[in-house]
């Protein structure tokens, strides 16, 4: 079997993101082994959505363009927003919700041809599937509109921004390894539904770690004093959120 020169680039660029992305989110937010994984996360996703952008218009498959393009988009939101060490905006996010609106509107779209269709299907990929996707694209543009009306984000929000995007482009990789090349895998795998639980662990982790830093910030609330200190230990979600400056 040939592969080209950029989908040969694709699959270690998924490989890479999806054993990096696992390491990440198993690490400690904000040690120095969570930052270096984070860094080789994003840098192996989005190499792996442009060149699936990149592949999908060679292969006019306009709903993999817009993958590829949500993946990027994801991963460029987090990194950007757990880099940042203060609220506020900047011309890029407009950029951002831009491409965030336009590509739920392109899934909203061809989510609309694949149910008119005989097959259910565009590009191989069911109606139903567009249309979530399209949702998670229209709720990370509703979460960068609500960013820019308040003129940043920071503690528990500014945290949680940047988990669950990067989380749920993991998911994407994770998909597109372990569900959509179920065939490259032994039966065992297959039959046991050990594919299914690593395609859909990121999502699982990522509600896992917003339920955390949910409570961790409610509890930080709760045992402020009247002088604004903590009470305990406890460190402040803010701190959390800058330790965890990672991709």
């Amino acid at each position: 079997m040939s592969f080209s020169p950029i989908l040969l680039f694709h699959i270690c660029a998924g490989t890479a993101g999806v054993l990096s992305g696992f390491v990440a989110v198993s690490l400690r937010k904000g040690s120095r082994g969570h930052r270096m994984a984070g860094n080789v996360f994003f840098t192996a996703m989005f190499c792996l959505g442009a060149s699936g952008a990149v592949l999908g218009f060679m292969k006019s498959q306009p709903t993999n363009v817009l993958a590829g393009i949500l993946t990027c988009y994801l991963v460029t939101t987090a990194r950007v927003t757990a880099r940042r060490r203060h609220e506020e905006t900047r011309s890029f996010d407009f950029g951002a919700l831009l491409v965030a609106l336009a590509v739920a509107i392109g899934y909203v779209i061809f989510g609309l041809a694949a149910a008119r269709s005989q097959t259910g299907l565009r590009d191989g990929v069911p109606a139903a599937m567009l249309f979530v996707m399209g949702s998670v694209a229209l709720l990370a543009a509703l979460g960068d509109v609500r960013m820019l009306v308040r003129g940043g984000v920071s503690g528990a929000q500014r945290l949680g921004r940047h988990l669950w995007r990067m989380c749920f482009a993991l998911f994407i990789a994770a998909a597109s390894v372990f569900l959509a090349r179920q065939r490259l895998f032994p039966a065992i795998l297959r039959q046991t539904g050990t594919l299914y639980l690593l395609s859909f662990l990121p999502l699982m982790l990522m509600i896992f770690w917003l339920i955390r830093v949910r409570v961790a910030n409610a509890y930080k609330k709760m045992s402020l004093p009247s002088s604004g200190r903590p009470a305990t230990g406890l460190m402040p979600t803010e701190a959390v959120g800058d330790r965890a400056r990672t991709a």
